[in-house]
């Protein structure tokens, strides 16, 4: 197997047809179809099936995808890897999309002040992703939401971050401290988009299941960010991560909610397994920035 059949394999996964991927690639549709044939028959497994409006995955193509994705990612990385003197240690970090504007603002000032040498790999997936890239060897470190617990895997640290109530400035200028989520079962609810934050979409349902309705969903969004964008809109109210707080919306309050029972968190994983001498230092990082970010949850949650 070469590097070739996995970049044509690709390119004919994404288009769904071999005449796009052949204009993809510059090459001829038939001699592309050799190559995807021979991969086929070195595997053992057919990788599409073929019908008249083009072509699909079969299961094992599926399979393969992701990491025939990984492999050429990795093969293209080796130039750099030889090329960039005095690296001295590489280090591939996944994250939850929140975390991109609370928690990795400050790891990555941290890493490049004290690790210039460090070269760091970002990779944004949701949480599952992360315990699956973790245990494969994918990734090093994962930064994720209240994981489940795997055998192959440790929470280093972690911190509280329970969902609470957004919603736009002004009708919030009278609720202070904890409120009841049941008050808020008649108001329209900006939701997250399932496919894109299956975890926010199911705690936001879980939530106000426990609180004896069912949320009226007439937005959505993908992102926090965009969620937060249509409450300072004023369309709807929303069930966030308390951690929402840290990012920069104007004309959106976010108030807890009373004792749910839920038990929502960030926290850092890794293997168990591994020993690389990076680690120790990037895990005490993390530990002091969930340490600074609870303390500053409460002022800006307007909580005691």
């Amino acid at each position: 197997m070469e590097l070739r059949h996995l970049r044509y394999f690709v390119a004919v996964a994404e288009t769904g047809s071999l005449s796009q991927a052949a204009l993809k690639l510059f090459v001829a549709q038939p001699p592309l179809s050799v190559q995807i044939r021979q991969l086929e028959n070195e595997l053992g497994e057919a990788l599409f099936v073929r019908h008249p409006k083009g072509i699909r995955l079969t299961a094992a193509g599926r399979a393969l995808l992701p990491e025939a994705r990984f492999l050429l990612d990795r093969a293209e990385r080796l130039q750099d890897v030889v090329s960039t003197t005095g690296v001295t240690d590489n280090l591939s970090i996944g994250f939850v999309p929140s975390a991109s504007s609370t928690i990795l603002p400050d790891l990555l000032r941290q890493l490049k002040r004290h690790l210039p040498k460090l070269n760091l790999e970002l990779r944004e997936m949701i949480s599952t992703e992360q315990l699956e890239a973790l245990v494969a060897g994918h990734i090093d470190l994962g930064i994720t939401r209240t994981p489940t617990p795997h055998p192959r895997l440790i929470v280093s640290h972690q911190m509280p971050d329970p969902f609470c109530l957004a919603l736009a400035q002004d009708d919030a200028a009278e609720l202070n401290g904890a409120i009841d989520l049941r008050s808020f079962s008649q108001h329209s609810f900006v939701g997250f988009t399932r496919h894109r934050g299956p975890a926010y979409f199911d705690q936001s349902i879980h939530l106000c299941s426990k609180a004896g309705f069912s949320p009226r969903i007439r937005y959505e969004a993908s992102t926090v960010y965009g969620v937060l964008e249509l409450v300072s809109a004023g369309v709807g109210v929303a069930l966030v991560p308390a951690s929402s707080a840290l990012l920069p919306i104007a004309g959106v309050a976010l108030r807890p909610l009373r004792r749910t029972g839920a038990v929502e968190s960030l926290a850092l994983l890794r293997r168990k397994t591994d020993n690389d001498p990076i680690l120790p230092y990037v895990e005490a990082s993390v530990a002091d920035i969930f340490n600074s970010l609870q303390q500053r949850l409460p002022l800006l949650l307007g909580s005691p």
